[in-house]
């Protein structure tokens, strides 16, 4: 699995200099004809060059068409991402804060497993650089990708269930996305959340964007449900008698569709092996390899090829 990403696409408008270039070999090339025909000494030429007295440099208009080409690439800023095993990679990890994570099914709370799962993944993350983001109805960066992990733990302290309707995924996949931009490392995304919408602020469609703009950048998203179905919200009065629910589709086709893995979890401890055996191990992600350093290399050894060939092959006659 391959993808390939031009950090400047408007350079590849180029190569529509292609044709213009063969145009203008053949055009040159009959104009070189009418020349040879002219010449005072034709015998001469012939005894010199054999029977062939005008070649159609057909080698040439390749090797000059293969370095615009490479040229072309290389200011186009080529990123050839394949999906390849990884020792380390950067990730984010996006905690839903929504008032649903303050319910009980899961004890003593769905906030404080989310926060012991977030510090288990900052202690054990070897030397990944790692970024924390905190979503409800809006969301927050609390610290960009950073390697230390004392800062990071400070951090995780601090987040705190807030009381902001609505629990926008699709945003906290976007913002989570733009700060792995940078990397040149595997990039993912941790989202631990227990996909409830409890004002109904977000349609399918807006979740499908966050998946599309993760995907576009190569980013992974392995999802942690937490949670349980028709679970009362207590942080609303009894008379309301509503109940939170559970979406699991909703996370598992986050994670399906960018290529993560998805786990239910009621605990750490439930956590811990599933993610070492499914994530951690296998370490699969999207890395980068920048094509357009290769395509400057090529373009000077084709170039250095020509210059060698013109001056004994195709060297023309004086």
């Amino acid at each position: 699995m391959f993808n390939l990403t031009f950090e400047n696409p408007l350079y590849l408008l180029c190569l529509f200099l292609i044709p213009a270039l063969i145009f203008i070999h053949f055009y040159l090339l009959k104009h070189s004809e009418g020349k040879a025909i002219r010449f005072a000494n034709f015998e001469s030429l012939k005894g010199v060059t054999g029977d062939k007295l005008i070649t159609k440099n057909i080698w040439l208009l390749v090797l000059r068409t293969l370095i615009l080409i490479c040229v072309i690439v290389a200011a186009s800023g080529l990123v050839v991402w394949h999906k390849t095993d990884v020792n380390e990679n950067d990730f984010i990890i996006a905690i839903d804060i929504s008032p649903s994570m303050s319910a009980e099914d899961v004890l003593p709370n769905r906030m404080s497993v989310a926060k012991q799962i977030s510090g288990w993944l900052i202690n054990n993350s070897g030397y990944s650089n790692i970024g924390i983001v905190s979503f409800s109805g809006i969301t927050f960066i609390d610290a960009i990708p950073i390697s230390n992990k004392n800062t990071l733990n400070k951090v995780l302290n601090n987040i705190r269930v807030k009381q902001i309707g609505g629990t926008d995924i699709s945003g906290a996949l976007i913002t989570s996305t733009n700060l792995l931009l940078d990397s040149d490392k595997c990039r993912s995304i941790i989202l631990i959340s227990d996909g409830s919408e409890t004002t109904s602020a977000f349609v399918s469609e807006g979740i499908q964007e966050g998946i599309n703009y993760a995907k576009s950048n190569n980013v992974i998203v392995h999802t942690i449900g937490l949670g349980s179905e028709n679970v009362i919200a207590k942080y609303l009065p009894e008379k309301y008698n509503l109940s939170i629910d559970y979406d699991k589709e909703v996370l598992l086709e986050i994670s399906n569709s960018t290529g993560g893995i998805h786990l239910d979890i009621k605990s750490l401890d439930e956590f811990m092996n599933p993610y070492l055996e499914n994530i951690n191990e296998t370490h699969k992600g999207m890395v980068p390899f920048e094509a357009n350093r290769l395509a400057i290399v090529l373009a000077l050894l084709l170039l250095f090829t020509e210059w060698i060939l013109v001056n004994t092959r195709f060297r023309k006659i004086p």
